[in-house]
């Protein structure tokens, strides 16, 4: 794809395979600030050890990148103007890498909270981005399919990163982990960069603007999809960011077992995506709920019988293909609810999902040093079935909105 084609003539009634491209090279910046972030999950033990911390203080790193990369996604948005997007992608995998860099020399825990906080700086901007970038570069019948693809990175850190980067933690220890996504990330930067378009501020967006006043994004089902994701990705982060701890304490399974454990949740996950994808496509709301629906069952299966292998692994597999679709189904939610705000609305969406992150893996911290591993796991059930009955019983759309 010519670097400097114009995004209007991206938007075909046919997408090429230069177009499929790029959007794959945006699936694998999702992938890499995904990975990124959740990789402490998998070398969760030994990274404690490595710095001379706790496992509770080791699992906040996931707290600190939650919390940057919400303000960031939030924020960036209603930065750019008519920067070039493709150039604003690869400079925050620059800063993704440098994150990464620094986290393979940390010290202790003041220099892993600094390497955090730039690592939530990259995320936030890529993963905020990623979708209303994907939009772009599709034909207009395969958007909901492009978002899959984008998102789907997501599931494919968890089906191939972070199983991946705790093999090689295990093998070469965690800081080859970490040192390995540093150069990964910067290959992204240059694939990004020579793969898209130049995209400046959307076209679209001033077209809508000139014919409909720009409404506020504070209407009654983004609201709605917001809470429920609030509550539905903190739940999950509340125990799965403890997960290597309750599959060893609980189910007393092996290092290398718990891999491939980890494996088979986002092998699920991958395939939660796109179906859910596909399902979001024309009804995102439905999708959703059905999703928050087998995560309350998944993680109170664990809560109940996770002692037993069999039971782990099949609560492990329920848990992953339905939280596997949570990011590509809420997404499609928020841009159905609001398709006149597509980047405003996906940076407010990824800045709360991200947000939810860090307050999970924060209180799943806190249940688990006050009482330990059961309850928090129960807690978390209670909190995913919280937001099924809020999706539920909430107004499913305005009388002024069209989306939903």
């Amino acid at each position: 794809m010519n670097a400097g084609s114009s995004p209007a003539s991206i938007r075909e009634d046919h997408t090429s395979l230069p177009q499929w491209v790029a959007v794959g090279v945006v699936t694998l910046a999702t992938f890499t600030v995904v990975t990124s972030e959740m990789l402490p999950v998998g070398v969760l033990t030994p990274m404690a050890d490595g710095l001379g911390i706790s496992t509770g203080a080791a699992g906040t790193s996931l707290t600190i990148t939650g919390l940057v990369s919400a303000v960031t996604a939030s924020i960036v948005p209603r930065l750019l103007g008519n920067l070039d997007r493709r150039t604003v992608l690869a400079a925050a995998m620059v800063i993704l890498a440098i994150g990464n860099g620094m986290t393979t020399i940390a010290d202790g825990f003041g220099m892993l909270v600094v390497s955090r906080i730039i690592l939530g700086v990259g995320m936030g901007t890529v993963w905020g981005m990623a979708s209303a970038v994907a939009i772009r570069l599709v034909a207009p019948r395969n958007v909901s399919l492009a978002v899959s693809f984008a998102v789907s990175g997501v599931a494919s850190a968890s089906v191939l990163g972070v199983p991946l980067g705790t093999f090689v933690g295990n093998v070469f220890g965690w800081r080859a982990a970490f040192g390995s996504l540093t150069a990964f990330a910067l290959i992204i930067a240059l694939a990004l960069i020579f793969s898209l378009p130049t995209l400046r501020h959307p076209e679209t967006d001033d077209a809508t603007v000139e014919t409909h006043p720009r409404r506020s994004l504070l209407r009654p089902t983004v609201i709605t999809g917001l809470i429920v994701v609030v509550l539905l990705v903190t739940a999950h982060f509340a125990a799965y960011t403890y997960v290597r701890p309750v599959l060893e304490n609980q189910t007393e399974l092996s290092a290398n077992a718990i891999a491939l454990l980890l494996l088979l949740y986002g092998a699920f996950g991958l395939v939660g995506n796109f179906a859910s994808g596909a399902a979001a496509g024309r009804k995102p709301r439905l999708t959703v709920l059905l999703l928050a629906a087998g995560i309350t069952i998944g993680i109170a299966t664990l809560a109940a019988f996770g002692a037993g292998a069999l039971a782990a692994g099949i609560a492990i597999a329920l848990w992953g293909v339905t939280y596997g679709g949570l990011s590509v189904g809420a997404q499609l939610w928020m841009t159905t609810a609001a398709p006149d705000r597509v980047e405003h609305v996906t940076g407010l969406y990824v800045g709360i999902f991200t947000g939810a992150i860090a307050l999970g893996a924060a209180a799943g911290g806190l249940v688990v040093e006050s009482a330990g591993i059961i309850p928090m796991l129960w807690a978390a059930a209670a909190l995913a079935l919280a937001s099924l009955l809020i999706g539920v019983f909430a107004p499913a759309r305005s009388a002024a909105s069209s989306g939903s």
